[in-house]
């Protein structure tokens, strides 16, 4: 028998080849793993975020009290869990969901508000008071127009009748009372109050930038007499409350926030993304652009003296300047008195509305609304003299208004995402 002898280095090698293979062996074992182990965590971070999805979906369809907490049964593991939240913000209602899964938490909150129809859209309801609405001039109103059982008719006001070829440019049906509007989100705003927390307050005599997450506690200016924004920058989670009046220079910069007072004057030239709510008075000058989703508010609140009894009445007004344009949502709730003649809401020529224009008093509609009117009835001061329930050369027209709008809440109405919170 032949023996080879071999050498001591070959020993060596193959120690050393089978030390690579292992290492190997031993990466590729261990990346496998980290693979799965990474798979796995983006699941869950995956499943997370959908469970958040689900909670905000959850809201839009069924509906929770609101400032109450509901836990959502996901009938799954003990280790996951979803609540819900609903408060408002402004006009619109303010839905949070928080989701966890493990160590993974993800939280999002959203603006919710109705929806629109994806059919049939609602252009124009006017109340029926038992007076037929008048068209004068350069009117144009398209789309599904509710009228009074009197109907439409053509008018006359200093010379000028009415120029269109036809009265209504699309399907009329009969109204009845005004749709009622959900004044939770209002009310509910207005009976607030901060925590006695001192970090809750801002003082902008100190620092004139300021900003605050949604997912943070809200923040608020207060005052018990006029403020006046100027050189200023607010964003997010905050509150600015005047016991007299707000004015806002067009040289602030305000975001998302909400301001809150008698009456609020918004000067010419003003942009911005904000809310409005009063109980007296808003008036918005020339020139503003106001992004979407704003919202100018008047619920009239009524005024007793020290003996209980009323104090004279002064009808609330909202004024939206020449040339100006808001994409959100106008809203006036008053107090109704007999010989009202006088206009509550007036949008001027060349004003824009794009969005929900609701008025339970008087509009004087000069201007263009792209959207939904919700009118009690319309006057036109024109020659010196007030036309009852007529319109002077204003437009409404639904067709120009995106269906993606998600707008003012009525009782019963469909419910979308109007934003995502941050």
């Amino acid at each position: 028998m032949y023996y080879k002898k071999l050498k001591a280095g070959a020993l060596q090698l193959t120690l050393g080849i089978i030390v690579v293979i292992t290492l190997l062996l031993a990466s590729f074992l261990l990346l496998f793993h980290t693979n799965k182990q990474f798979s796995n965590q983006s699941k869950l971070i995956k499943e997370t975020l959908e469970n958040a999805n689900k909670g905000i979906e959850y809201v839009l369809m069924h509906g929770i009290n609101a400032h109450d907490t509901t836990v959502v049964n996901l009938n799954d593991d003990d280790y996951k869990s979803l609540k819900i939240h609903k408060d408002y913000w402004g006009a619109f209602e303010k839905v949070t969901a928080v989701s966890n899964i493990k160590n993974n938490h993800f939280i999002k909150q959203a603006l919710v508000g109705a929806s629109q129809p994806k059919q049939n859209r609602l252009t124009l309801y006017v109340e029926d008071n038992n007076k037929p609405l008048v068209l004068v001039g350069n009117t144009n109103i398209e789309g599904v127009a509710y009228l009074p059982k009197q109907g439409v008719k053509t008018g006359n006001i200093a010379g000028h009748s009415y120029y269109g070829s036809q009265l209504i440019y699309g399907t009329t049906r009969t109204s009845n009372r005004l749709p009622k509007i959900l004044l939770e989100p209002i009310n509910s705003l207005n009976n607030s109050t901060l925590g006695k927390e001192q970090q809750q307050f801002i003082d902008i005599g100190k620092v004139r930038v300021h900003k605050n997450s949604f997912l943070n506690p809200e923040k608020a200016i207060y005052s018990n007499t006029d403020v006046f924004l100027s050189q200023i920058s607010l964003t997010g989670h905050i509150k600015v409350v005047s016991k007299t009046r707000i004015i806002v220079d067009p040289s602030a910069d305000l975001k998302d926030v909400v301001l809150m007072a008698p009456e609020i004057e918004i000067k010419s030239y003003t942009k911005g993304t904000f809310q409005a709510i009063v109980t007296k008075k808003i008036t918005m000058g020339e020139h503003c652009y106001l992004n979407y989703p704003s919202a100018l508010i008047l619920k009239e609140k009524k005024q007793f003296n020290a003996n209980g009894q009323q104090n004279n009445h002064e009808h609330p007004q909202i004024i939206i300047g020449n040339n100006s344009y808001i994409k959100g949502v106008v809203g006036l709730i008053g107090e109704k008195t007999p010989n009202n003649y006088r206009p509550q809401m007036i949008i001027e020529e060349k004003a824009t509305v794009e969005g929900d224009v609701y008025c339970n008093m008087n509009i004087e509609l000069k201007g263009t609304v792209f959207g939904s009117v919700f009118a009690s009835n319309f006057v036109a001061n024109q020659a010196g003299s007030i036309y009852q329930n007529h319109i002077y050369n204003g437009t409404i027209n639904i067709s120009q208004l995106p269906i993606q709008y998600v707008g003012l809440l009525f009782e019963d109405s469909e419910k979308s995402v109007a934003k995502w919170l941050y």
